[in-house]
């Protein structure tokens, strides 16, 4: 897959089960670069990270390290999405992310903030690799 975003996540949190579930949390941190190449159009004398990007990031974050249980996992959808607010050129997104088996595959909720407040929340739905 080619991105434009240049921004890699930084494991804040190891994923680690929540005590008495079979969900799993981890948090990261993305560092947005004034030099990302998506300012240059996005938009000129008003940069803004577009929300597409947001997600990449959050989809990096995810597949960073997912559940030991769950193995060889896949993006199958985005089951939702909400921008809350902008995200600007020397940003600092952090990443939450949570993760729970549902059927025969996972669901990771992830919220999405800088420095500035909430800046989105999404639900991802992951399958394993060998589900077609």
């Amino acid at each position: 897959m080619i991105s434009p975003v240049q921004a890699v996540p930084e494991r804040l949190r190891p994923l680690a089960r929540e005590e008495g579930s079979e969900s799993w949390s981890g948090s990261y941190s993305v560092e947005i670069s004034e030099s990302e190449p998506v300012f240059a159009g996005h938009y000129p004398d008003f940069p803004i990270f577009p929300g597409v990007c947001v997600m990449e990031c959050v989809r990096r974050a995810a597949e960073a390290e997912t559940p030991p249980p769950a193995g060889k996992l896949r993006l199958d959808s985005v089951e939702s999405t909400r921008f809350l607010s902008a995200v600007h050129p020397g940003d600092r997104l952090a990443i939450e992310l949570n993760w729970s088996p549902r059927g025969e595959g996972w669901r990771c909720q992830a919220k999405v903030a800088t420095q500035h407040g909430q800046a989105a929340t999404m639900r991802l739905r992951y399958l394993p690799e060998a589900v077609a």
